[in-house]
């Protein structure tokens, strides 16, 4: 009973990383954009808000913060098996 609250806990740990990397992901790339403008902002940045800009940034800082936090926990947690200490 207790390894399966842990696998459930850690499975609910990986989900939140994974929704929070999607989300901030969409709102960088489809939701806070300037009218008219579809894919990479290119030289439509120099005439964007400055408002405008720093949520993109905020939302993408959120994104390398939960995929490095992801990434981290994934090597904690799974490919720490993959690495077996030599013992001297």
């Amino acid at each position: 009973m207790k390894k399966r609250i842990y696998l459930l806990l850690h499975w609910l740990i990986i989900l939140n990383f994974l929704v929070q990397i999607l989300y901030s992901a969409s709102m960088v790339f489809f939701v806070v954009r300037p009218e008219g403008v579809r894919g990479p902002l290119l030289g439509s940045a120099k005439n964007m808000a400055f408002e405008m800009m720093v949520t993109r940034r905020l939302y993408a800082i959120e994104f390398w913060i939960a995929f490095s936090g992801l990434a981290i926990y994934l090597a904690l947690t799974e490919f720490k098996v993959l690495f077996p200490k030599k013992e001297e």
